[in-house]
């Protein structure tokens, strides 16, 4: 059988598309691919994922020029025929920039950059992301950014906790969600949310710096795995 084949988005300031690209090759039957960010040629991708880093130099705001990237145009039209797109960090922040996934990503509460392992816990276990996970699971997975803080008028994040589109939390070794626990200031402690069709989740914690015991952690592998089962 043919390789699955999962495009890996490359803007200038990408950082993480290595350790991505690294993360999805571990999993057999799958061929990450590198999809330049001047480019209209998704080559074939059943999955896109976008990295972390510092695209564009995060001018203006983070993810804010990216979004007119040309490979940016045929990520949106994919995800609108249902090609699932998984937003890691920057990824996150240009999937709030191209209307991909509602709200806004703010600078830290602390106007501080964090790089820190954090817990988090899926609150949505039935996304093709999430399937492996179980729910209120807590897991260690790291994070490292400056503008974390998920804010959004109070009817978005009405709509989001009424669809079930709140996907990861931020919480303690435990599993309690407090506002001590929540790194950046977030709302409602969000981590992660998902689109209403359910094949487009954003969320700020890196999967791919989880995704071995060497690294510390694997909780963020069953990530990649949950999706690629879909594929």
């Amino acid at each position: 059988m043919a390789d699955i084949t999962v495009g890996v988005v490359v803007f200038p300031g990408s950082n993480c598309d290595h350790d991505t690209m690294h993360a999805v090759a571990s999993f057999d039957g799958v061929k990450p691919v590198m999809l330049w960010h001047g480019s209209h040629d998704l080559q074939g991708a059943k999955a896109i994922l976008l990295p972390g880093g510092f695209s564009y130099g995060d001018y203006l705001r983070a993810g804010s020029i990216a979004r007119f990237s040309p490979i940016m145009k045929e990520v949106v039209e994919a995800a609108g025929r249902g090609i699932p797109v998984l937003g890691i960090c920057n990824g996150f922040q240009v999937l709030l920039e191209s209307g991909l996934l509602e709200g806004a990503l703010s600078k830290n509460r602390d106007k501080k950059f964090l790089c820190c392992d954090t817990f988090i816990k899926p609150v949505n276990c039935s996304t093709m992301f999430t399937s492996l996970y179980q729910q209120d699971e807590v897991l260690s997975i790291p994070i490292a950014h400056g503008e974390g803080n998920y804010f959004a008028p109070p009817e978005t994040v009405a709509s989001l906790l009424e669809h079930d589109q709140i996907v990861f939390r931020y919480c303690d070794a435990n599993g309690k969600v407090t506002d001590e626990t929540n790194p950046n200031g977030s709302v409602n402690n969000i981590a992660g949310i998902v689109n209403r069709a359910g094949n487009v989740l954003g969320l700020m914690p890196h999967p791919e710096r989880a995704s071995e015991k060497l690294l510390g952690s694997d909780d963020g592998r069953r990530m990649f795995e949950s999706l690629f089962r879909q594929l």
